[in-house]
């Protein structure tokens, strides 16, 4: 999710997928333990592995894992659609759709003009109510809430009040309605609701005022509208709010096709987009009012392309490229660490993030490039300096794939911070072939956020 760095999960797949094009790299933990290159190689691992389940819960309670996937509102939609369905986070969601290729879906989303629609609403959405709903999310994550206007959100992370390991990453947007607006990962969706009503019970015993509502799919969807012509296909539809105000990371409550939503100015491709949340019951009416639209060329799009974008833009996917073995400074996400927060030194797991600060890190999340023609590297591929036998391995490939916008293959992994700097040769093992590559910058593609004028 960031920014969403969300917003993702390992997992059993529940039943048998499509065959799927290799246009994108697995899903892998966060940097494991190095590898001689003489041991084995690890299984390939393609979108069956990435989109694969972890559990859907119900709003009274953190329930046990379902033994089947759930559904969204918009599930019978996908089909009518030719949405080619898997498995993913406890639901089954639209991996692509028809014979449109990931691939062609990606670039779909990144062409002038044109935007395309996805169904988040596996997504975990939870609303904060109560005059001390800041302090309550503060003593969670490494966010300013209280310093939030009106209206605005930020991108932050839970954190482990001993290691200081992401347990997830979220988006917490500021209401003028008196509330905090949650979304969080799916893949999540058990332990962050564990997490937030322990909170709750430990403030509400402390006599203060807190009171969590999570809106499950069966009740709230929400929709991404992502690229260069969101903007444009949403206005029409738009009532109740200047969506030319309405810059990145901003909120509000206005109609959508008549309909009551929450459109929160941000998403997961690094193009200009929005999030629309809205009850299930009028899910369908929007998302065929988006797809409608006359005044950009809108398509559906699935979790393929969902997942090539954000690589692309840099960002982040929960149980891959960060982890509770993470740090956010590890990470390169210390942005996410607030002034006012490092200042009082009063988010959870402060003493170990704040020293990492000070004195730097034994390893750090990098963008990675290839130097010479080969296959694409994927998640758990070993990276070494200098690519001889009986080496040590300085890192690991947590995302990669073949980029559809660049022409040739990306990938993001953690190395030992002295191999971090950009310009530095690595060599990727993949295959049993040692691939030249370098470290670069992220994102790989120019991010296009709608941001206030300076």
């Amino acid at each position: 999710m960031l920014a969403s760095c969300a917003r993702l999960r390992g997992g059993a797949v529940l039943g048998p997928l499509p065959a799927l094009p290799a246009v994108l790299a697995p899903a892998a933990p966060a940097l494991a333990a190095p590898a001689a290159p003489a041991a084995p190689r690890q299984p390939r691992r393609g979108l069956h592995a990435i989109y694969a389940v972890k559990s859907k819960r119900h709003a009274s309670s953190v329930l046990p894992p379902p033994t089947q996937p759930g559904r969204t509102a918009l599930y019978d939609f996908h089909v009518e659609h030719n949405g080619k369905m898997v498995p993913f986070a406890g639901f089954v969601l639209p991996v692509q759709y028809g014979a449109v290729s990931i691939g062609d879906s990606h670039l779909h989303t990144r062409a002038a003009g044109s935007a395309s629609l996805f169904d988040v609403s596996h997504m975990l959405q939870t609303e904060v109510h109560g005059k001390d709903r800041a302090a309550f999310m503060e003593s969670l994550t490494t966010a300013d809430v209280q310093g939030l206007a009106p209206d605005s959100g930020t991108l932050t992370v839970f954190t482990d009040p001993t290691t200081g390991g992401i347990l997830d990453d979220l988006i917490v947007c500021s209401t003028s309605e008196g509330k905090l607006f949650v979304v969080s990962n799916a893949g999540r969706r058990q332990h962050d609701q564990k997490l937030m009503l322990q909170a709750e019970e430990r403030l509400r015993a402390a006599g203060k005022d807190v009171t969590l509502r999570f809106m499950e799919p069966e009740e709230q969807s929400l929709l991404a509208l992502q690229g260069p012509g969101a903007a444009k296909a949403l206005a029409p539809l738009l009532e109740g709010a200047d969506l030319d105000k309405l810059y990145f990371m901003r909120t509000v409550s206005a109609k959508v096709a008549g309909v009551p939503c929450r459109v929160t100015r941000c998403g997961y491709t690094g193009e200009d987009g929005v999030e629309i949340s809205m009850a299930s019951e009028h899910a369908l009416k929007v998302a065929q009012a988006l797809l409608d639209a006359k005044t950009a060329a809108v398509q559906l799009a699935g979790l393929g392309a969902r997942d090539s974008l954000r690589l692309e833009a840099g960002l982040c996917l929960y149980g891959s490229d960060i982890d509770a073995t993470t740090t956010p400074v590890e990470a390169g996400l210390a942005w996410l660490v607030a002034k006012r927060r490092r200042e009082a030194a009063d988010f959870p797991g402060a003493s170990v993030i704040l020293k990492q600060l000070k004195e730097g890190t034994l390893r750090r999340r990098v963008g990675l490039v290839p130097v010479e023609r080969g296959p694409p590297a994927r998640g758990h591929t070993a990276i070494y300096a200098k690519g001889k036998e009986a080496e040590d391995a300085i890192g690991e490939v947590t995302s990669g794939c073949p980029s559809p916008s660049l022409g040739h293959s990306i990938a993001m992994g953690y190395v030992q911070t002295p191999h971090n700097k950009v310009g530095t040769e690595v060599h990727l093992l993949v295959r049993n072939k040692y691939v030249r590559a370098k470290v670069t910058k992220m994102p790989f593609v120019q991010a296009h956020y709608y941001m206030p004028p300076k």
